[in-house]
C-alpha cells in the first residue's frame, strides 16, 4: 500500500518540489510499524530569490513573493495532476527574517489549498531546518562512515549538523549563506581582493559560532547539500552540463574543493554563466557559496582531519518528505 505525498522546500534562493510515493516495506525497530522509503514521482526546482535584498531590507520584496507564487501556482498544478494527498511545505531563513511574512503565508495557503485543502506554509526554526538536512542527506551511506557532519548551505542559512546512524546528536543554523553574503560583501565583476576577504572574514565569524555549539571534532565524513555544493561537484566534474545522477555522491578531495571555489570567486559573471553546469540563477551567488565553502573546507580539516567533500542531492526536500511518510 503506498500513498503519494509532496515536500515543498522554499528557501531564500530557490523553491523545490518533490513528489513521491512513500511505502513501508522495511521493518523499524525504532516503531511500531515500519520505516518509510520514498520513491521519487517528480522532482522540480526553481530560482525564485524569495530573499531578494531582505537582509539589507527586513521585508520580503513583493516581486520575489510574486516570482514565487508563479513557481508555486505550477507546483500546485503538478500535485493535482499526480494526486497527491498530503502536502508539507516549509520556508527558511528568508521567511524567517521578513516583516511582511504574512504576506506570503496568505498567498501559499491560497495557492496550496487548491491541491490540499486546509494545507498551509510554515516557518522552520534552524533548528528543525537542520536536522531535516541531516535526515535527508545520509540515508544511503554507509552508518561505518559516521559520525557525519552534514552542512547545508543556503541564500540566506548554513545548517551545520552532527550524527550518526542513530540521529541528531548537535545542530545550528548559522546566520549566512550564498545570498546574505554576496549582497553584504561581493560586490565587484569580478569581486575585488577586499571584497573577498571582507567575504571570508565574515563567513569565519558566522560559522565559528556553529562551531562553538556542534562539535565537529568528532566527526568522521562530510556531506555536503544543497545547490552551491551540487554545482561545485559538477563543474570539478568537468561535465558538459548539470547530471544530478553524477554529481549524487560524487568524493571531492578538499584540494579540489578548494581549486574549484579559487576558480569561481576569481570570475567573473559572463564567465561563471558559461560554465555548462551553471544554473543561470546561481550565476550571481556562486561566488559568495564558494567563499563559504572554502571557509568550511579549511575549519573541517583543521578541527575534524577531514579530507573529502561527499556531495549529496538528497538533502532537507526529502526530509521534509520523510517527516509526513
Amino acid at each position: 500500500m503506498s500513498e503519494r505525498i509532496a515536500g515543498i522546500d522554499c528557501g531564500t534562493n530557490s523553491i523545490r518540489l518533490l513528489i513521491a510515493d512513500v511505502t513501508r516495506t522495511v521493518p523499524s525497530h525504532e516503531s511500531d510499524g515500519a520505516a518509510p522509503h520514498l520513491t521519487d514521482v517528480h522532482r522540480e526546482m526553481r530560482i525564485v530569490r524569495l530573499g531578494q535584498g531582505v537582509d539589507a531590507t527586513g521585508s520580503l520584496n513583493p516581486e520575489a513573493i510574486e516570482r514565487t507564487r508563479v513557481a508555486l501556482h505550477d507546483y500546485v498544478d503538478l500535485m493535482r495532476k499526480h494526486g497527491v494527498t498530503r502536502v508539507r511545505m516549509v520556508a527558511t531563513s528568508a521567511t524567517r527574517d521578513a516583516a511582511n511574512r504574512d504576506d506570503f503565508f496568505t498567498m501559499t495557503a491560497d495557492e496550496l489549498g487548491r491541491a490540499v485543502p486546509g494545507a498551509v506554509a510554515e516557518v522552520i526554526t534552524g533548528d528543525e531546518e537542520a536536522r531535516l538536512s541531516f535526515a535527508g542527506a545520509v540515508g544511503e551511506l554507509n552508518a561505518d562512515e559516521g559520525p557525519f557532519v552534514v552542512v547545508d548551505l543556503g541564500g540566506g542559512s548554513t545548517e551545520v549538523v552532527l550524527g550518526d546512524a542513530g540521529g541528531v546528536a548537535s545542530a545550528y543554523s548559522a546566520d549566512i549563506g550564498c545570498v546574505r553574503i554576496t549582497e553584504r560583501c561581493l560586490h565587484g565583476n569580478p569581486p575585488t581582493r577586499e571584497e573577498v576577504a571582507a567575504a571570508r572574514f565574515f563567513a569565519s565569524e558566522r560559522l565559528a559560532q556553529a562551531f562553538g555549539v556542534v562539535p565537529v571534532e568528532r566527526a568522521h565524513t562530510w556531506v555536503g547539500v544543497a545547490g552551491t555544493m551540487t554545482t561545485l561537484a559538477a563543474i570539478a566534474l568537468d561535465l558538459p552540463e548539470y547530471d544530478s545522477e553524477r554529481v549524487h555522491l560524487t568524493r571531492l578531495p578538499l584540494a579540489d574543493v578548494r581549486k574549484v571555489c579559487d576558480r569561481l570567486i576569481g570570475m567573473d559573471h559572463d564567465a561563471r554563466a558559461a560554465l555548462g553546469p551553471m544554473h543561470p540563477g546561481r550565476v550571481d551567488v556562486i561566488g559568495g557559496g564558494a567563499v563559504i565553502t572554502e571557509v568550511l573546507a579549511d575549519e573541517l580539516a583543521r578541527r575534524a582531519g577531514i579530507t573529502e567533500l561527499i556531495v549529496s542531492e538528497h538533502d532537507i526536500l526529502d526530509g521534509i518528505a520523510l517527516s509526513i511518510a
